[in-house]
């Protein structure tokens, strides 16, 4: 089954934004499909193929900070195409 992941990485340190940047870099490196805006990333791919490789990028940039938050939305349907029709 195809899903799409909304990410939301929010570091509570000084040095915040590289945190950001090496975990946006890591997703864009993948072979899914990614979207970024101001607030947030997104990743799409089929549930079990991409479920285990953020499993591993999200572990991998816990690691390198001491505090951190990640927000993380998980829709059932691949929405990379979705264009608004208002």
């Amino acid at each position: 089954m195809n899903i799409s992941v909304d990410l939301t990485l929010s570091p509570l340190s000084d040095d915040f934004e590289q945190h950001v940047i090496d975990f946006i870099k890591a997703l864009r490196a993948s072979q899914f499909t990614v979207l970024e805006n101001p607030l947030s990333t997104q990743i799409f791919g089929e549930f079990d193929q991409l479920m285990p490789f953020l499993n591993e990028k999200i572990k991998a940039s816990f690691e390198n900070q001491d505090i951190c938050v990640l927000t993380m939305k998980v829709i059932k349907t691949d929405r990379s195409t979705y264009e608004p029709h208002f």
